[in-house]
């Protein structure tokens, strides 16, 4: 990244120019090592809006109040929005950590943790692609985040917070989380969208932003490339404006759409993940994909070209990239943000 151009994001003002929050996902910043202090001084020079603690371990501990009252202090004086989540809630997930204790003990916690923090929303996720394989399938998985969700219904509004459950790491297509939220119930749950994930559930990425954008509450931005391979398709995550579906048009869209909702900077860059949905045991996973959907998937796939695995560095240098990858996100996106049809 070039100076003059981190200098100009730094520089920002907190508030965008258009009725969007933009914060940063710390996933983005994961192999830092760094405390939720640190996390945060790091994003109040980035000039954002809203720093998303997507993971416990960012944020230091769910369960000290102290510890939660002074970070939400700290935030307030950086002039941060804080919003907090965890992983998987599902108790059938391959995700779900049992050591943690029951699904529902773990979502109270994080509603508990919320409420201090003053997040309005706890971000949540169902599990991963591997959650998808039959039996039992992705509908039983659903089933149960919805019995967990309705269990904790009347601690979550007593504490004013609202759930918001992720299209994560290819286990929900756009149709299938629709009928989470509706089913456990939108008044109180709705949906974190994440623009990077929809590829790996073999979806168009504004599809999923044209099906969940009335149940979204916060957001994740992520670009993607994809393309064919011989097998059937290859997605990679990739900085923002370096993918080729078109991010810039989703987040124009994100912002008509779902005006005042924080647009968090989930930066992940990786190499190629092949999806073989040539062989016919791949469709085992997604027999209820409407052909007309995985259509869309295909013509981006079509128009995508090979992109290299990134190269193997040290600790020290993934760091560093780690920073720059999302710094010319940010920059990115902010230009986005203030071209005139975004407004």
């Amino acid at each position: 990244m070039r100076r003059r151009d981190f200098l100009a994001l730094t520089a920002m003002p907190l508030r965008e120019a258009t009725d969007v929050r933009l914060g940063v996902d710390l996933f983005s910043l994961r192999s830092q090592g760094w405390d939720a202090f640190q996390f945060m001084d790091y994003c109040a020079k980035l000039g954002v809006g809203a720093v998303h603690f997507s993971e416990p371990r960012f944020l230091g501990s769910l369960d000290d109040e102290n510890h939660l009252r002074r970070v939400a202090d700290h935030a307030r004086r950086l002039g941060l929005r804080l919003e907090v989540g965890m992983r998987s809630i599902c108790p059938s997930s391959k995700m779900f950590d049992t050591s943690q204790g029951s699904a529902e003990l773990q979502l109270e916690r994080l509603i508990r943790a919320a409420r201090l923090l003053g997040s309005p929303i706890a971000r949540a996720v169902l599990g991963s692609m591997a959650d998808r394989a039959v039996p039992p399938g992705i509908e039983a998985h659903i089933e149960n985040t919805v019995r967990v969700l309705r269990a904790v219904r009347s601690r979550a509004l007593d504490a004013g917070i609202k759930i918001a459950i992720e299209n994560h790491a290819g286990d929900m297509q756009a149709r299938e989380l629709k009928t989470l939220v509706e089913e456990a119930g939108r008044d109180w749950v709705g949906v974190c969208l994440d623009s990077g994930n929809p590829l790996w559930t073999i979806e168009d990425p504004h599809l999923t932003l044209e099906v969940l954008a009335p149940y979204v509450l916060t957001s994740h931005l992520r670009d993607s490339a994809v393309w064919r391979v011989p097998e059937g398709a290859a997605v990679a995550w990739v900085r923002a404006g370096e993918g080729n579906v078109r991010l810039d048009e989703w987040v124009r869209e994100f912002v008509r759409r779902c005006p005042g909702r924080t647009l968090s900077l989930e930066v992940i860059v990786t190499g190629p993940r092949v999806f073989p949905y040539l062989d016919p045991k791949f469709w085992e996973a997604y027999r209820n994909t409407p052909a007309w959907e995985f259509a869309r998937f295909l013509a981006l796939a079509e128009r995508g070209t090979p992109r290299p695995a990134p190269p193997s560095i040290s600790k020290e240098e993934a760091q560093k990239r780690e920073r720059e990858d999302l710094e010319a996100s940010l920059a990115w996106t902010r230009r986005i943000l203030e071209s005139p049809s975004a407004a």
